[in-house]
């Protein structure tokens, strides 16, 4: 059945042939799981737009995440090259490179 019109002549076709109680229960079951799953579609379209949210959010977050490790890794692996100087140094160093004035 491609449309709800057509639903009506069926249901008339049906009962002109006086099917057995079984049959009955056999359509009205399949009639509520259609309606069941109607409704639980329609519940998916309006929720959806929630639900994309909260996988952008967790996303974002895993991304951050990501590069957060990232940094700590090249921190890492630039800090035994300057063996040398103090931790603070190693890490100050890039903060000082940005001052565009002098003081």
């Amino acid at each position: 059945m491609e449309t709800i019109q057509e639903l009506i002549p069926l249901a008339k076709e049906l009962m002109a042939q006086k099917p057995g109680r079984k049959l009955v229960r056999l359509y009205m079951l399949g009639g509520v799981l259609a309606l069941v799953g109607a409704v639980l579609g329609l519940m998916e379209t309006l929720c959806s737009p929630f639900t994309a949210a909260d996988r952008l959010r967790d996303r974002e977050a895993a991304v951050a995440e990501l590069r957060a490790a990232q940094a700590r890794k090249a921190l890492r692996e630039r800090a035994p090259l300057e063996k040398d100087k103090p931790p603070e140094a190693v890490q100050g160093c890039r903060a000082l490179s940005n001052r565009l004035h002098a003081s």
